[in-house]
């Protein structure tokens, strides 16, 4: 089979199916600026697209064969276009080979030095953001891709010119499998996406698989304080280090104070002060987050400086306990949506002395909601006020017959609203001053506070 990184070199033309998805179109700038030829196809006009068109890459809106012209020489797809796409047939049909986007971003990390991939069942989208800042104010000039938009970059990704590229590797289908890591952060592990794995068992044994390519010379970054994560790393060839809460880990926290929303606390490495940071995103398990994104900075040189004042200047990523504004409460969004990010989220917010916690919860996805249903009620049952809108189907269909009708009925006083309409009418007449309302989960919920906070009815 033809390697991707056959193609990378300048004047070779690509095609992108789905060029306007978050990591498609930071594959497009990158390959890009490598000075390859690229164009792409989009099934929607967005403003990625049209800052890929502003940069000088052609896309589509729909997906057509003509869109597979004679001069393309590979074509990268998503996980969501499948062979019956016709730009998939076009390309079969005229011999040109099809590349899955995970393999495309594993050809481009083995260019890097430092490959620094990030995974885990949470946090992934914060700690590749709080490294990100930590490269930047250490002069790196790193390459980005992030599965959430950070301030800092305006974006989700970055186009660099320095040896290290800074990358969130998802585990759903294996596919931070197609990556070629020097440095693996392992957050933490839990059992999801059982549509695709079988078990937790699964997940380790992939995870696991993932820490395994790390060559000899490399680092792995492992969640001390996670027992399916240090099982994880057994017979690891490459050099662990482990982050934690205790001083039984090789990078630790002393002195953690929480005032308001920051953190302020001494990060130790080995026994010995490495620096001191304030913290401007709230709760212990953005601690947590800064310890794995300081113990991978520490594996790649970085001084203590940078890290200070790379998370000094962090506040937090696109849809990470966002602030959206004011409506007689304070409105915040958040992508939590699995049990464990939840309780996380909660964990927080319960610190932050509100008078009530008001939470709009949208599941994602039939499969998870059935598969974690006691774990989903056991944290749902927290906030003071629950509304629940109807699961987000995602990739799926409900051939499970699942509702989160069968949530509420498991929670006393919680509110199921089959429509946004219920939900934000429902809002409007309950939050009140000293409320904090939370719209939570990974789907479109998000634009339930916006809506409210435009007023539009």
């Amino acid at each position: 089979m033809t390697e991707f990184e056959n193609f990378l070199s300048p004047g070779r033309k690509g095609h992108l199916i789905g060029i306007g998805g978050v990591s498609m179109s930071s594959l497009a700038e990158v390959l890009n600026g490598m000075g390859l030829s690229i164009t792409g196809s989009d099934m929607n006009e967005s403003s990625n697209v049209l800052n890929l068109r502003k940069k000088g890459i052609p896309v589509a809106i729909g997906h057509n064969a003509e869109n597979i012209t004679d001069d393309v020489e590979f074509v990268v797809r998503t996980a969501a276009v499948h062979d019956e796409n016709p730009e998939i047939k076009a390309a079969h049909a005229k011999g040109i080979p099809v590349f899955e986007r995970t393999q495309a971003w594993g050809a481009i990390s083995k260019d890097y030095d430092n490959a620094l991939c990030i995974c885990g069942t949470h946090g992934k989208t914060t700690t590749t953001s709080m490294c990100t800042h930590i490269m930047m104010a250490a002069d790196k000039d790193p390459t980005v891709m992030i599965g959430g938009t950070l301030p800092l970059l305006k974006a989700g990704h970055r186009v660099g010119h320095g040896n290290t590229i800074i990358m969130e590797a998802c585990e759903y289908y294996n596919s931070f499998l197609s990556l070629h890591p020097t440095v693996a952060v392992m957050l933490n592990i839990e059992a999801d996406h059982l549509d695709f794995f079988k078990d937790l068992d699964d997940v380790k044994h992939s995870f696991h698989e993932f820490a395994a390519r790390v060559p000899e010379y490399g680092y792995v970054v492992a969640n001390h304080d996670d027992a399916n994560t240090m099982d994880a790393v057994k017979d690891i060839e490459a050099k662990v280090i482990t982050f934690g809460l205790h001083s039984d880990a090789d990078v630790y926290a002393e002195n953690i104070q929480f005032i308001g929303a920051n953190s302020k606390f001494n990060i130790m490495y080995k026994g010995q002060l490495f620096t001191d940071v304030t913290l401007h995103v709230p709760g212990m398990h953005n601690v947590k987050n800064a310890l794995a994104a300081t113990a991978a900075a520490i594996c790649l040189g970085v001084r203590p400086n940078a890290v200070k004042y790379g998370l000094a200047g962090f506040n937090g990523a696109g849809r990470r306990f966002e602030f959206k504004g004011k409506y007689n409460a304070e409105v915040y969004d958040d992508y939590a949506h699995h049990p464990g990010e939840l309780k996380a989220l909660l964990d927080t917010v319960e610190n932050l002395n509100y008078k009530r916690t008001v939470v709009v919860f949208q599941p994602h996805t039939y499969s998870r909601t059935a598969a974690l249903f006691d774990d989903f009620v056991k944290q749902l049952r927290r906030p003071d006020v629950l509304l629940l809108a109807e699961i987000f189907a995602a990739r799926e269909k409900n051939t499970i017959g699942i509702s989160s009708a069968a949530l509420a009925e498991q929670i006393d006083g919680a509110v199921f609203c089959p429509t946004f309409d219920e939900l934000e009418d429902t809002l409007r007449a309950i939050a009140a001053p000293g409320d904090i309302v939370l719209t939570v989960g990974a789907g479109n919920v998000y634009k339930i506070g916006e809506d409210i906070l435009r007023g539009k009815r």
